[in-house]
């Protein structure tokens, strides 16, 4: 039995839409800041057994990356390739480990202003262009209970 004053909404549709039309699609990928790349790669890919979609290294962002397969989602590796890049001072404060969860969403722009009209902290106040091509823009962890969040637009 329900509790007396608790509504529940059902719903075949899966993604979440707010009343802008912004649409939260699926979450894209899991992103892991790791020290060593090479090793993190002979556990996730030798031993847990997932699949390696591609490496990288994207300049701007002082990273290697590495795309791995686990199931319909991916999980990112990311190596800082320089001391001043975020994912090195992520890992010199908080040590190796999850560093944010991405979520594929539709309207980024109309999506950040949004969530900025609702307060919502924004690392990127606008888009700007990913590893793949994409638009992506980070939300900042002190408005999420301390994770941080990619919005990323194919």
């Amino acid at each position: 039995m329900l509790a007396p004053n608790l509504t529940v909404y059902m719903t075949t549709q899966h993604n979440l839409i707010d009343s802008g039309g912004n649409m939260i699609v699926e979450l894209d990928h899991i992103a892991i800041a790791v020290s060593k790349l090479d090793e993190a790669l002979q556990i996730y890919e030798k031993i847990l057994g997932l699949k390696l979609e591609k490496t990288m290294v994207v300049e701007d962002q002082k990273v290697r990356l590495a795309f791995l397969l686990a199931g319909e989602t991916r999980i990112e590796l990311l190596e800082p390739t320089a001391t001043e890049s975020a994912v090195s001072r992520f890992i010199e404060k908080k040590g190796e480990g999850i560093h944010h969860i991405a979520l594929k969403v539709t309207n980024i722009e109309g999506f950040l202003k949004q969530l900025k009209e609702k307060g919502i902290a924004l690392v990127d106040e606008k888009p700007r262009v990913g590893a793949e091509g994409g638009k992506i823009a980070f939300l900042h962890p002190k408005s999420l209970k301390n994770v941080l969040i990619e919005l990323c637009e194919p």
